[in-house]
């Protein structure tokens, strides 16, 4: 069986199912995982949740944070809205329900014990091990998966507390664990997590660093995929495996083989054609192949 992770697909459909060609993917034998934000300010979020939800078991799927805010907008809450947002094809899609409550039912965290990976959307505070990690992500997804799933979007937005303690309690507590796992990139080099700078590493705020670079963080010696960061670079650092390579924005969609050694890096090209949005004349195009 192989194993490949697949960075922020966003809606672009058309250069999934071109990876999934690329790598001769077949759903009897092999297992991709999608590394959250499945959909949005793509043109074919729909099709992205019914080939994931299609796929069943050979593909493993984490939400990120725009997986989140579609099942906000489906829990009524409207006051956070963006205008690159592309989710009313989902919401008015006649198979909606269907494709919420699939979605709700995935974890933010993941981790596969046969061959020694984990994958999250963002990021992962220093002070939780793999297994913190696991008990954390299920204290959220128990509520997703209930029958008042839509309570906790009422509160999910915002960008405190900024430190983990474990005596944080209530909706404080689940909108920290909720923020790390969909939403970080940097910590302060005292801990606490920063959520609101998101560019590259040379352009970082003084006293800020990438919460893989925190010291004595739990989890360095594992070895993690995570997406959600197209400014950072795509490929390895150390243990950790980044993949969001922009394919929204007309770059390309990228995927690791992780479950051999040497790990073997795909990217298909996007289609800037049939996507919304112009290619960023800003964007650097990174990557260590490492």
């Amino acid at each position: 069986m192989a194993v490949y992770a697949i960075g922020d697909v966003q809606g672009c459909y058309d250069e999934l199912v071109k990876m999934l060609d690329r790598i001769q993917f077949d759903p009897a034998d092999d297992q991709i995982w999608l590394a959250g934000d499945l959909v949005n300010r793509g043109p074919k979020s729909a099709e992205v949740l019914r080939l994931a939800k299609q796929l069943g078991n050979s593909c493993v799927a984490v939400l990120g944070n725009h997986d989140l805010h579609l099942l906000a907008n489906a829990a009524g809450v409207i006051e956070y809205q963006h205008h690159l947002d592309t989710i009313e094809q989902i919401l008015s899609a006649p198979d909606r329900d269907e494709l919420i409550d699939w979605l709700r039912q995935q974890p933010l965290f993941y981790h596969d014990p046969a061959i020694d990976f984990s994958m999250v959307h963002a990021g992962i505070p220093a002070e939780w091990s793999v297994k913190e990690s696991l008990a954390r992500a299920a204290e959220v997804e128990t509520v997703l998966k209930s029958d008042n799933w839509r309570d906790f979007f009422q509160h999910m937005y915002g960008n405190k507390p900024k430190r983990w303690t474990p005596e944080l309690r209530g909706w404080d507590r689940l909108r920290f664990i909720t923020n790390c796992f969909t939403r970080l990139r940097y910590c302060h080099e005292d801990g606490r997590i920063a959520l609101k700078f998101k560019g590259a590493p040379e352009d970082k705020p003084l006293h800020q660093r990438p919460w893989f670079e925190m010291p004595n963080r739990l989890t360095a010696n594992d070895r993690i995929v995570f997406g959600h960061w197209s400014t950072l670079g795509v490929g390895r650092y150390g243990n950790v495996f980044s993949l969001d390579s922009g394919a929204v924005w007309g770059e390309t969609l990228t995927a690791v083989r992780i479950d051999q050694e040497p790990y073997e890096w795909i990217t298909v090209e996007a289609d800037a054609a049939s996507l919304p949005f112009p290619k960023k004349k800003s964007d650097k195009k990174r990557r260590r192949w490492l």
